[in-house]
């Protein structure tokens, strides 16, 4: 255990997250900071997905296992993009604060080492993929890759017929959820690993 204490996390609007899977959402955050320079919201919101999204592909077992849903800049975890968006962070306040440069431009910064106690091998393996890959890439890229032809959120974008308003920019966000599992409907192993990981997590 990496702090002597456990945090124990608040019973209010951030009960849906276990005490393991913040802690894992917060050094993940940690670790992407201390990897990638300069790493705006928007950017750090799609690399989330993006491990989230590689990891069920690759094994059937999500990352971080957050919720997401279908907004004009690409799949988001509303409860994440909440407590980015404040002023001061609530939900992540043990991981990381938001700083302020010169120009007004905000960043984020970690307020703690990383822990590696909710990672394995496997995970820091495609922590370090993802960033060699992706990190890189500016927000709009990012943006532009999870809305690319054959994604989840433009499959479901499409199905629901809003594309091109959430493209437009008409529509900011919905209530529209992006299930993850549909990234391995054709592959039985996984989806079995898949529906027993959520069954208990």
């Amino acid at each position: 255990m990496c702090s002597q204490f456990k945090k124990i996390i608040m019973k209010n609007k951030y009960e849906q997250f276990s005490e393991e899977q913040l802690e894992k959402v917060g050094n993940t955050i940690i670790y992407l900071l201390n990897k990638i320079d300069d790493v705006p919201k928007t950017k750090l919101l799609k690399l989330l997905y993006i491990l989230d999204e590689e990891a069920v592909k690759r094994s059937g077992r999500p990352f971080l296992n957050l919720h997401y849903k279908v907004w004009h800049l690409g799949p988001v975890a509303e409860e994440i993009f909440n407590d980015l968006s404040s002023d001061e962070v609530t939900l992540l306040s043990e991981y990381i604060s938001i700083k302020e440069r010169p120009d007004k431009a905000t960043y984020y910064k970690a307020e703690k080492a990383f822990c590696d106690d909710e990672f394995s091998n496997n995970d820091i393996k495609l922590l370090d993929e993802i960033i060699d890959k992706f990190g890189h890439f500016t927000s709009k890229e990012l943006v532009k890759y999870t809305h690319r032809e054959g994604s989840l959120w433009n499959k479901i974008a499409e199905e629901n017929g809003i594309l091109k308003e959430l493209e437009n920019e008409q529509i900011p966000s919905t209530n529209l959820k992006i299930d993850l599992s549909r990234l391995i409907e054709n592959d039985e192993f996984k989806k079995s690993i898949f529906n027993q990981y959520k069954l208990y997590n």
